[in-house]
């Protein structure tokens, strides 16, 4: 990968010299959705699939940005003074957001560089290709400029651009799990303090295999902004009768006690579903540390339903894909994973049981809904890296 991506930036620019290679880390997460923006935990993973990229600085205040996922877009120009606003609609905004936080932050790039990348990622599978970018322009700038920030810095910066260049609205989970993941650990991470641990994920005779539903999830343009105002909404109505600052303080009993404060049937059910993931989530943990496999897929499972009904975030596609996982004896639990409407499903399957996994899965997702899955058995790798 690092020759291919030389072998690019020399031809986009006309030599590589002093060009570093740098990765970040995808992301899937095992249970815990929705809850970041909640005050709850999450337990998400880093995976070795991500994002590439080949960098150096200018001698100017030009910024060249090159995918080579998006060939036919081409090189893409701007410069430091363009930064205020995103402009155009496209990938670039990623990273532009990233530096534009820097400089917020009084970290300004003295001049400019040339960037090209590649992702391995699916695009629009729910694997966090947008917060791998993010993570890798933050490492790619502290480590060409010399910038001090901690890689928890790098995944906050990364969240802000996020929120605030580009319009989602979303939690820390995605940006903090490609900064801080670590090989073969998921990461048990408090959102409400970013108080965090490192799980070993300790699966014998099992695998974690990511199946792709081919539904691309926009998560801008969903209801995902939505979702997060319902719930702000009802922690304000909550905040009227009982001490809390998110609703992941709140048990499953103190929610039930208190939930006549929420004025809407809707605003209850997207509330029951962040105080109930957040329990079920601490559970699954806990079961994992006991070596109790079975509970854990349970969870998961629970999980699944809790999203498709309360949270409604689960799409017809993805659901099919679930419901067959289901059946499949050897199938551990299987859930949506990500921000939802499309996207990915994650499933803990017993190595005897994954040949029998993809084909039924396959053949009953095909029937049903004319699209073609795609399976992934993910590897847990570590946060960003220079190659």
């Amino acid at each position: 990968m690092k020759e291919k991506l030389r072998k690019k930036f020399a031809e986009l620019f006309g030599d590589a010299e002093g060009v570093k290679v740098y990765f970040a880390p995808g992301r899937v997460n095992l249970i815990g959705e929705h809850t970041d923006y909640n005050g709850g935990h999450v337990f998400p993973c880093a995976l070795t699939i991500g994002t590439y990229g080949a960098a150096r600085k200018r001698s100017d205040n030009k910024l060249h940005f090159y995918s080579m996922n998006f060939e036919r877009t081409g090189l893409i120009k701007s410069a430091l003074d363009d930064l205020n606003e995103p402009k155009e609609s496209d990938w670039t905004n990623y990273p532009k957001g990233v530096m534009w936080t820097f400089a917020k932050r009084g970290f300004e790039m003295p001049c400019g560089m040339d960037l090209v990348i590649f992702g391995n990622i699916p695009n629009g599978s729910g694997l966090s290709s947008s917060a791998s970018l993010e993570v890798l322009t933050g490492f790619i700038l502290r480590d060409l400029y010399g910038f001090d920030a901690t890689n928890v810095d790098l995944a906050l910066i990364g969240q802000y651009a996020e929120n605030n260049y580009n319009g989602m609205n979303c939690g820390i989970m995605d940006q903090f799990a490609s900064a801080m993941g670590k090989k073969d650990n998921a990461i048990f991470l408090d959102t409400a303090n970013l108080s965090y641990e490192y799980a070993p994920l300790v699966l014998e005779g099992a695998k974690v295999v990511v199946t792709n539903s081919k539904v691309k999830h926009s998560l801008v343009n969903s209801a995902y902004n939505q979702r997060r105002s319902e719930c702000e909404t009802a922690l304000a109505e909550l905040q009227k009768v009982v001490d809390i600052r998110g609703l992941g303080d709140l048990s499953e009993e103190e929610f039930e006690k208190h939930k006549s404060a929420i004025g809407d049937e809707v605003r209850v059910r997207r509330a029951r579903h962040a105080v109930y993931e957040n329990q079920r989530t601490i559970r699954a943990v806990e079961a994992l540390k006991n070596n109790d496999i079975k509970q854990f897929g349970e969870l998961m499972n629970a999980s699944h339903v809790s999203l498709r009904d309360d949270y409604e975030v689960s799409c017809e596609e993805i659901d099919v894909l679930v419901d067959e996982a289901w059946k499949i004896p050897g199938v551990i639990g299987s859930r949506i994973t990500g921000g939802g409407f499309g996207g990915c499903t994650v499933s803990i399957v017993r190595d005897e049981a994954i040949d029998t996994f993809k084909e039924q899965v396959e053949k009953a997702y095909e029937e049903k809904t004319g699209k073609t899955a795609e399976f992934y058995i993910v590897e847990i790798g570590d946060g960003p890296y220079i190659l």
